[in-house]
């Protein structure tokens, strides 16, 4: 029974409330008896002084009397007086003789002695002591009332320790049962997500205890299985789907490139054609495996300090000659800004976000890449002056595969997607809204009106470095 965890728990819990109920109990017990005996030796104490002082007034003959009428009184019938005289001869008293153990002038002793009147021995708490004169006098007090006190605060105790024994029992069985009936809750939980079915969750009972908690952690755990379980079957649906159209055209570009009597030219334009089909799946399966393991964690090692606006600088000049190829300004703003991050990641994100802006901002606007400090927070921001995103659209933009107007671009729909990764795993917020340059941008050809062309205003806002928090702490008030 001991290999089961409920045996080892009530067993446990058994062993420990007993040991803890009996230490207890027998404390108690054994101060209570000590405090008992004490307080026998200050009443002897007491009556041998008032009986030295009866002997000084009376001597021996008034210290006779006074124990005559100590003894005449109920009250005194449990109290042992002898009296005898240097010889050892009976003066008065309760004893026949004295007792041959008992040293005149020693320590309280206890002892078993006939008394006169009872025929049976009794406990006797005593104290022994030779007067002035040489007699001798023996004090105490019958002890078997408060032996039999011992006796039954004894037997109190035991029967205390049993009882607490069983209720200890019982309480460690209560125990174990509520215990393992919230862990086999966990465990019959467990048990149907093995057998297939992923929308079992752990019940919640309200109680907020550490169990509740416990089972709300791991719901939290089984919604990111479970999201991360359905977001990789979408995107092998995506695959099998996106990449379906763009097998077949390599397929039927290299049926055509082995006909015998291809002409060399347009030999050269299939295999150009074919070569952009590879790699454009490629780069396709590059994002998705970018994306993947940015949302799973992968990089968080990498981390380094990186300088935004040296990052928007490098990348300005960068994609300058594209912007200038295309008739569209790229105008930075690069005002400090430094956080903790993967410099390459970030990168790629910010090529992602020009890309999308070069290819959508009309003849004639303008770019903005920015970077700086607002509200506490290092910002990343590219706005362009294009059609811009609908705002009911802005979140299933970020999502893999997803492009709204396949007509203005090549683009693979992922672009957005790996920027929402990147920024996921930097902790980062990712904001989409119109354009705050669109208002004042020159107004293009085929955009008449702002409504047109509202533009889309991209924003990666970053946590503050530690460092920065630290010292922002530390600063105190300003004054």
């Amino acid at each position: 029974m001991l290999r089961t965890a409920t045996s080892r728990l009530i067993a446990a819990y058994l062993a420990l409330f007993s040991l803890s109920t009996a230490l207890v109990l027998g404390v108690f017990t054994w101060q209570s008896t000590a405090l008992i005996a004490g307080e026998t030796r200050d009443v002897l104490a007491a009556e041998v002084e008032g009986l030295a002082e009866q002997y000084a007034a009376g001597g021996v003959l008034g210290l006779a009397q006074t124990i005559a009428r100590r003894l005449d009184r109920a009250a005194e019938r449990d109290a042992i007086y002898l009296l005898t005289d240097g010889y050892g001869e009976r003066i008065t008293g309760n004893l026949a003789a004295w007792p041959p153990t008992v040293r005149a002038g020693g320590a309280p002793i206890e002892l078993e002695l006939y008394r006169i009147d009872s025929e049976r021995p009794v406990m006797v708490a005593a104290v022994a002591f030779r007067l002035p004169g040489g007699e001798r006098l023996l004090v105490g007090r019958d002890a078997r009332a408060r032996a039999l006190y011992e006796r039954a605060l004894w037997q109190a105790a035991i029967w205390a320790t049993g009882l607490a024994a069983l209720l200890s029992l019982a309480a460690g069985w209560l125990l174990s049962r509520f215990v393992m009936g919230r862990i086999g809750e966990i465990r019959r939980t467990a048990s149907e997500i093995v057998a297939g079915d992923l929308s079992r969750r752990v019940p919640l009972r309200g109680t907020d205890d550490e169990f509740d908690r416990l089972n709300a952690t791991l719901n939290a755990m089984l919604d990111r299985i479970a999201g991360l379980v359905e977001n990789l079957r979408a995107v092998t649906d995506s695959l099998a789907h996106d990449l379906r159209s763009p097998l077949t055209r390599l397929r039927a570009l290299t049926a055509e490139f082995a006909e015998p009597e291809l002409a060399p030219e347009a030999r050269e334009r299939l295999a150009v054609r074919a070569q952009a089909e590879a790699e454009a799946m490629l780069r396709q399966l590059t994002a998705l495996i970018e994306i993947s393991r940015a949302e799973a964690g992968v990089g968080r090692e990498a981390f380094e300090p990186v300088d935004l606006a040296a990052l928007a600088e490098d990348a300005a000049d960068l994609y300058a000659p594209a912007a200038e190829d295309r008739g569209v300004a790229l105008q930075l703003s690069a005002a400090p800004a430094e956080i903790r991050g993967h410099p390459q990641l970030l990168a790629q994100a910010l090529s992602n976000l020009l890309e999308n802006a070069l290819r959508y901002a009309p003849e004639g606007s303008a770019i903005r890449l920015e970077t700086g400090i607002e509200l506490g927070m290092p910002v990343l921001r590219v706005a362009d002056a294009g059609p811009g995103i609908p705002a009911a659209e802005r979140a299933r933009v970020l999502q893999r595969f997803v492009t709204l107007d396949p007509s203005r671009g090549a683009g693979s729909g992922l672009g957005l997607a790996l920027v929402a990764a990147i920024a996921k795993l930097h902790g980062a917020r990712l904001t989409l809204a119109d354009s705050r340059a669109a208002a004042d941008r020159p107004r293009p050809a085929d955009c008449p009106g702002l409504a047109d062309c509202p533009g889309l205003d991209v924003t990666l806002g970053f946590p503050a470095p530690q460092r920065a928090r630290i010292a922002r702490n530390s600063a105190g008030p300003t004054p």
